[in-house]
């Protein structure tokens, strides 16, 4: 091939690829399930998430997976496959559709095995809160051992919403097991740790000190003997709502919701939120967060559509969640927009 027929393909080459660019740049449309890029073309690495809206911009912050996926094998008590943890990444956007790489947030121990957050153990679902009091930044996430025994909640803080975190330390709430989990910030300042505890056979709900780095001993058990966990909370019309998956697993199952009108207070089923075709899968996913769009009413149904044998080829399905009247609603889309 000559010189100049070279050229002519390389050009040819580079006016679509600046096409391509272009158009996933101006697409505002969600589509869950597919694999979804970040501003620079890399596939999105932030699983079981959790979002933080500060001062004009949205933070996702998620599990890094890469690497193989193996099973554990000293544990046959279900199918648990992992990969090495990868620590916690951060993005950022202004409008909750194209996100921008931030970095590790939290760094995973690579050498010493005895560490809380060292790679060969668990480190799941981070959820980030600001406390205006102390002016930090407070991630809490799951903390585990390979075989899920050590069954506890790990708290890191940094004084800038992307890190890099420091690691404080992980606790039993109240010496209660604490897996799947989450963190509400209430309207009035206070925040609340929600883990699955009890063997996930009931969910915690434990009111943190007034800094956020620890538990109090304020805290209620509710929907007991339910067998939950990837819990989501939201405040909406003065109610509280709470979505939880059942426990199969990696393998999807119907979610289900419950209302309050205290958090600490009575809860109430109502029934699977989600409606159509795959509602019975939570449209083959899991709960993971529910974000309140800033200065809306409106919110995103965030979840996790695992693959258990590949779990860095897991996707994200995010969904428009609405209200009828009191009744939680979210319903299958293959493209969406605001």
């Amino acid at each position: 091939m000559n010189r100049s027929k070279l050229v002519l393909i390389t050009s040819i080459i580079l006016v679509f690829t600046a096409a391509f660019i272009s158009a996933q740049a101006q697409d505002n449309h969600y589509h869950p399930g597919e694999i979804w890029k970040d501003v620079d073309g890399n596939p999105i690495n932030a699983h079981g998430g959790g979002l933080l809206y500060d001062k004009g911009t949205y933070y996702w912050y998620g599990e890094i997976k890469t690497g193989k996926t193996i099973r554990v094998e000293e544990d046959k008590t279900w199918e648990n496959f992992r990969v090495n943890a990868g620590g916690i990444s951060c993005y950022s956007s202004k409008d909750l559709v194209h996100w921008k790489f931030e970095g590790v947030a939290l760094k995973p121990e690579l050498h010493d095995s005895t560490s809380e957050i060292y790679t060969g153990k668990v480190v799941e679902r981070p959820k980030v809160v600001y406390n205006e009091k102390t002016k930090q930044y407070v991630l809490w996430m799951h903390i585990d051992s390979r075989n899920y025994s050590f069954a506890s909640a790990g708290v890191a803080v940094s004084s800038t919403p992307q890190g890099p975190y420091k690691y404080l330390g992980a606790v039993r709430p109240n010496n209660a097991m604490s897996r799947d989990m989450t963190v509400y910030k209430d309207d009035d300042g206070r925040a609340y740790l929600i883990s699955t505890s009890e063997n996930n056979q009931t969910i915690h709900v434990n009111l943190l000190s007034d800094d956020y780095l620890k538990p109090t001993t304020t805290f209620t058990r509710i929907l007991v003997g339910q067998n939950r966990e990837a819990p989501a909370v939201i405040k909406h019309n003065n109610k509280y709502y709470l979505v939880t998956s059942l426990c199969s697993g990696w393998d999807p199952n119907p979610a289900r919701y419950a209302t309050a009108d205290s958090i600490l207070g009575e809860w109430t089923v109502q029934g699977n939120p989600c409606v159509g075709q795959d509602s019975a899968t939570t449209f083959q996913s899991q709960s993971a967060y529910i974000i309140p769009v800033h200065g809306t009413n409106k919110y995103i149904f965030v979840a996790d559509r695992w693959k258990k044998t590949d779990l860095p080829d897991s996707r994200y399905i995010w969904l428009p969640l609405n209200f009828d009247g009191d009744k939680m609603k979210v319903e299958w889309k293959d493209s969406w927009h605001f």
